[in-house]
């Protein structure tokens, strides 16, 4: 979520992926996927350094605990967690026969 001031100095966080478009006239008009219009006290360009700094720091979370934790980023060793060398030989039979 991001910080936006409102005109009459209402502060408010916005989720950014509701934002379809930003125009500066005289103020800024934020347009919302829903089609509501909020009129805000910041720049443009002050918006999208918050949308850019919210988006890299959901990244960020996302990929870190791969990164940091190594029990994440074990490789599985195959079915029911078996090594190769525990698994049965193919070649062997469960059930001996006397011949």
């Amino acid at each position: 979520m991001i910080l936006v001031t409102r005109l009459d100095r209402q502060v408010m966080l916005l989720n950014p992926d509701l934002i379809v478009t930003v125009e500066e006239t005289p103020d800024t008009v934020i347009t919302l996927l829903n089609g509501h219009h909020l009129l805000v006290r910041e720049r443009a360009q002050v918006l999208l350094n918050r949308i850019v700094a919210y988006r890299t720091t959901v990244l960020r979370r996302s990929g870190s605990a791969a990164v940091t934790r190594k029990y994440l980023a074990r490789k599985r060793l195959g079915q029911f967690g078996r090594t190769k060398q525990d698994r049965p030989d193919p070649q062997l039979s469960f059930h001996h026969q006397d011949s």
